[in-house]
């Protein structure tokens, strides 16, 4: 039955073109933001993912220039204990030297003195950002953030890396005290400084060595949370990216489509003349 009212043909065709512009403009938008999910009207479920993925990649950047600081304060304090080891050893040629009896021990004291006080600089003046690791300022044990970490459900922890104060490490210049305080007026009190030496120099090199791994792990974990960013930065473009070569064939097709809807829509609308053909 054929109506003047009624244009279902038209309705049918209009209802076709509305789809394909909505499609199209979906489309072109994918094309214009390069994102197939660009807000959670698009698809909630994949937008909540991928915004929470970028929160962590946001978080995993902090925790880098966090780590960048913790490196170089770490490092400081490394060289530190490393030319402290040097100096102790500097000293220890004058102590074996001053275990002579017909030696200038004067002399000898005052060479040693200018050791001590240089030892006592470099642990003075090892600080960074102004955190010293060897002159017992550290209030207890520090803490780097190293990464975090997100569990099932959805609940953060942070991961630290610590330096413990165990009295030494974090106070070399306390555990260096004797040996900063030798005093060489005769060879009895050489030989006696002589053997308090590698107790001494153990000190500062178990420092080094400590200080040492613990810049070798800020190190692994500075490089696996680069690696963590690019893993999450991939997914969340897996997620949300769109694929244009599929997008581009898509546009191409609705286009033509959007063609072909016209057209039909343009016959359905001419109907109604049709009819009126009817009466003449």
């Amino acid at each position: 039955m054929s109506s003047i009212l009624t244009n279902n043909g038209a309705m049918v065709a209009l209802q076709t073109m509305r789809g394909i512009n909505r499609d199209l403009s979906t489309t072109q938008s994918e094309i214009s933001t390069g994102k197939s999910v660009g807000s959670a009207r698009d698809n909630a479920a994949v937008w909540s993912i991928a915004k929470t993925m970028d929160s962590d990649v946001a978080g995993l950047k902090s925790i880098d220039d966090s780590l960048s600081l913790a490196k170089s304060t770490v490092t400081v304090a490394r060289v530190a204990a490393e030319t402290t080891v040097e100096l102790m050893n500097e000293i220890k040629e004058l102590l074996v030297t001053g275990t002579g009896e017909n030696v200038d021990h004067e002399k000898i004291q005052d060479d040693i003195e200018v050791l001590q006080d240089q030892i006592e600089t470099v642990l003075d003046s090892a600080q960074f950002n102004g955190l010293n690791l060897v002159d017992g300022s550290a209030d207890g044990d520090v803490e780097f953030l190293a990464a975090l970490t997100r569990n099932a459900a959805g609940t953060l922890t942070q991961e630290t890396i610590d330096l413990e104060d165990d009295g030494n490490d974090l106070n070399l210049k306390a555990a260096l005290n004797t040996a900063l305080n030798w005093d060489i007026d005769e060879a009895d009190a050489a030989v006696a400084a002589l053997n308090q030496f590698e107790d001494q120099l153990q000190e500062a090199i178990e420092a080094a060595a400590r200080f040492g791994s613990a810049e070798r792990r800020i190190d692994i974990q500075a490089e696996f949370n680069k690696n963590m960013m690019d893993a999450l930065t991939s997914g969340i473009g897996g997620l949300v990216d769109a694929d244009m070569e599929a997008a581009s064939a898509r546009l191409q097709s609705l286009q033509v489509q959007q063609q072909l809807a016209t057209q039909s829509l343009s016959i359905a609308n001419q109907e109604p003349q049709n009819i009126l053909a009817l009466f003449r």
